[in-house]
């Protein structure tokens, strides 16, 4: 335990940098509690964690303390995706129709799996705002996303699918196997392989959560923009985009009550929940082959866009880029390999894989930071520490 701040966990020999740098976000940067774990090769190097779960101090950040990783949970979610692709059970350049017949309602029968995985298939959101609440029943908006028509023509435009991502690819998953994809991962994927990560959390775990910190609303969000109230085309407003895709996020702090809700209702692109220790395992597993195989990870991370601009985003996009399902380090944002992929979460949460260096990373934290994402300033210290040790960087 450090004098100074509540830092615990360990860094194997030639890592005591990142425990430094570590150190340095809880005084420099802002970090109210924050975790980070490192593995090399097959081996644990950094397992770190520090701060505090809440905003008022009292409650000490654990091992096994549960970060909201917001839109991390959709490199969860792709890998679900690519397990069934990569086992013969979903073929990625197959319609989305030929697992969901009601999806190719209103032009929308040619759109890929791999479209939706890459942000091209302009499904960004229903047609009609739904209520916060309708969202958490799943078949509702399942059929709201049936029946609504592309917000481009598919594959000619990029655009972030915030929260469709999930509910899309998650239907396909059900309507595979039979289970939703939080069970998938918790069966085929976080059991077996004793890894704690999440999408649809027990009630019974909600006590190990993180208290969000500084965190806006998603109303503010959209307010702040000057966002249309729900717009009939992308043309209408610079935010149209942003508040089509963001419009039926259920707000999670309207109330404990609610957030129990949230916390426990399964929103694939959004809400999964992990420890440190759990999401780096997690890309750990796909560094040591384990999840995927070889050819199949080389083809994931494929850029699907180059560096198109985003019709959600705008011009953020230019920073990675994205794969399938995946965001890619393309212009080097996120360490010196330019091939490494993984997912950032909005506030500032990371975790990739580094093929070439066998590495699984992950950084969570509960300070918000409504302008960083997969770049945070926080956590590429932490990566270009390990870089550094591993005489990369």
């Amino acid at each position: 335990m450090s004098d100074q701040l509540p830092i615990d966990g360990a860094c194997t020999a030639g890592f005591g940098a990142v425990r430094d740098a570590f150190e340095k976000n809880f005084t420099d940067a802002d970090d109210v509690g924050a975790a980070v774990a490192v593995w090399v090769d097959g081996d644990l190097v950094v397992n770190l964690w520090g701060g505090y779960a809440d905003a008022d101090r009292q409650r000490p950040w654990q091992q096994d303390t549960l970060a909201s990783i917001f839109s991390g949970t959709k490199g969860l979610t792709a890998t679900c995706v690519h397990l069934l692709a990569d086992r013969g059970e979903i073929d990625l350049h197959a319609p989305v129709a030929q697992y969901w017949p009601e999806f190719a309602q209103n032009g929308k029968q040619d759109i890929t799996v791999a479209s939706v995985l890459g942000h091209r298939s302009g499904v960004i959101g229903p047609r009609t705002r739904l209520h916060w609440r309708d969202t958490t029943d799943w078949d509702r908006v399942c059929a709201d996303l049936a029946a609504a028509a592309p917000w481009w023509t598919p594959g000619t435009a990029q655009g972030y699918h915030m929260v469709t991502f999930g509910f899309i690819l998650g239907e396909v998953v059900r309507r595979v196997t039979g289970r939703t994809i939080g069970q998938y991962l918790r069966t085929e994927i976080a059991e077996p392989m004793g890894i704690d990560v999440h999408i649809g959390l027990p009630v019974a775990e909600h006590h190990r959560c993180a208290e969000m910190v500084n965190k806006p609303h998603i109303r503010d969000v959209l307010a702040n923009g000057q966002a249309p109230g729900y717009p009939t085309s992308l043309d209408e407003h610079p935010m149209a985009g942003m508040s089509v895709a963001m419009g039926f996020v259920p707000d999670d702090e309207l109330g404990s009550n609610e957030l129990t809700r949230w916390r426990r209702s399964e929103f694939p692109a959004t809400n999964g929940h992990v420890s440190a220790l759990g999401l780096a395992t997690f890309y750990n597993g796909l560094a040591q082959e384990k999840l995927l195989g070889r050819d199949h990870l080389e083809s994931v991370r494929v850029s699907q866009g180059g560096f198109d601009a985003d019709v959600v985003l705008g011009a953020r996009v230019a920073d990675h880029g994205w794969g399938l399902g995946y965001m890619l380090n393309q212009r080097g944002v996120a360490g010196p390999n330019l091939r490494s992929f993984g997912h950032g979460g909005s506030g500032g949460s990371y975790g990739f894989v580094d093929l070439e260096h066998g590495i699984g990373y992950a950084y969570v934290m509960n300070y918000f930071d409504a302008t960083k994402c997969n770049a945070d300033p926080r956590s590429t210290a932490l990566s270009d520490a390990v870089y550094r040790a591993l005489g990369v960087l």
